[in-house]
């Protein structure tokens, strides 16, 4: 397959590691990877804080550098709701607001070929077992726009299950908001950091070594939290540790 990663913002920025795994994990599974260098912001930011038409160059920007891929890969769960489920509410906003359907006709080739990445692994390629090594005990925290937006279900912690070496224990509060939420985290910092509190005293009583998720953006707020409370765990993205072998260990 000929697959395009979509590496978002946050993680071109503050996570590189993160897109450099996918590749790797990609590469091991017999996927041919690019890396559009035209890519930029996919618009969620700009959507989701008020500024819909101030998004939509952004959006027509995301379908024209890769509309011509079999598939889009990002390790990001939030991003790949904002293609999958915003980029139609656009297209039917503009199509309401006199404007035509030139959006809608522009953003639908991406729509459906934009995965998160553990939904590619398990639903495109068909695998669950990556052959990862990663010797630690771990939580998961199914990150809201993955559990309720796209839809994830059980695909992160069957690839988790798989991996030798690992243990994984349940999160007490699973299915809780962690408290970023983007902006919110700016403009309710107290509550905000309230639902960080919670959600890392729960993983922390789980004795786990790590906290993995698939989005980077709540690994952020909760690593932060995590050492103002000086609790010894680590954030970790599940596609780092799926990439870890025992030949190439996760660093």
């Amino acid at each position: 397959m000929r697959v395009a990663l979509f590496l978002t913002c946050v993680n071109d920025t503050l996570y590189p590691d993160t897109g450099r795994a996918v590749v790797n994990l990609l590469t091991r599974l017999g996927v041919d990877v690019d890396f559009p260098l035209a890519q930029t912001c996919c618009g969620q930011a700009h959507y989701n804080t008020g500024y819909r038409h101030e998004a939509e160059p952004l959006a027509r920007q995301f379908s024209d550098v890769f509309r011509d891929y079999e598939a889009i890969v990002t390790p990001s769960g939030s991003c790949g709701a904002m293609v999958r489920e915003l980029y139609p509410r656009m297209g039917e906003r503009a199509r309401a607001e006199g404007r035509g359907d030139t959006l809608a006709r522009t953003l639908a080739p991406v729509v459906p070929k934009t995965y998160e990445l553990t939904e590619f692994l398990v639903d495109v390629l068909g695998v669950t077992d990556v052959g990862a090594y990663y010797p630690h005990t771990v939580t998961y925290h199914p990150t809201c726009h993955g559990l309720r937006g796209l839809g994830l279900g059980d695909r992160p912690r069957r690839l988790l299950e798989a991996v030798r070496g690992l243990e994984l224990r349940e999160l007490p509060g699973a299915d809780e908001c962690c408290g970023f939420g983007g902006t919110f985290a700016v403009k309710n910092s107290d509550v905000s950091a309230a639902m960080g509190t919670d959600k890392v005293r729960n993983a922390e009583s789980t004795g786990a070594e790590v906290l993995c998720a698939a989005d980077n953006s709540c690994l952020m707020h909760l690593g932060g939290t995590m050492t103002r409370l000086r609790t010894g765990m680590r954030p970790v993205h599940i596609a780092e540790i799926l990439a870890s072998t025992e030949e190439e260990p996760l660093g």
